[in-house]
């Protein structure tokens, strides 16, 4: 099932069975506003379950997350997606937990490639990644206060 987020009516669809769907959909909705103003690109996302295009965007992002580093999320994912807008693969994944991770993959050689976590407003830091990055805050209209960190991709994943 296919989801148009709306960020001007934030709606938890697909989210209700998180802790923090509120804030997750806040954060969901600060991405698609995100990728509204800067590419005119519609955000959508699909369904993990049942079997959907979103579980080879969820496969994609754990690859990355293994490969690069040994790092296992411990959150059941909802929703995924993944598209292209001006030479960069974009992928989502929304889990559980309130956590966001995307993979930004210029596919151009030595463009940017790198891997984004935010935390849902309320969520604690999951422990897989607790003692690994350390989270900036910022603040968002739609999603409250949001945590995020990177890391930078070094492998090829195309």
């Amino acid at each position: 099932m296919s989801y148009v987020v709306d960020f001007e009516t934030v709606s938890t669809t697909g989210l209700e069975s998180s802790p923090v769907a509120e804030a997750l959909a806040g954060l969901r909705a600060n991405e698609a506003r995100y990728f509204r103003n800067k590419y005119d690109h519609v955000f959508t996302v699909f369904a993990v379950e049942p079997a959907s295009a979103a579980q080879e965007a969820v496969a994609y992002v754990h690859r990355i997350l293994l490969e690069e580093r040994d790092l296992t999320i411990g959150s059941r994912p909802l929703e995924a997606t993944s598209f292209e807008v001006d030479g960069v693969r974009w992928t989502y994944v929304f889990y559980e937990s309130g956590l966001s991770v995307n993979v930004l993959y210029t596919l151009a050689e030595g463009g940017k490639r790198a891997v984004g976590f935010k935390l849902s407003d309320g969520m604690e830091v999951p422990a897989e990644l607790a003692d690994r990055f350390k989270f900036a805050r910022q603040r968002s209209k739609l999603a409250g206060t949001i945590r995020g960190t990177f890391f930078v991709i070094k492998g090829e994943y195309a």
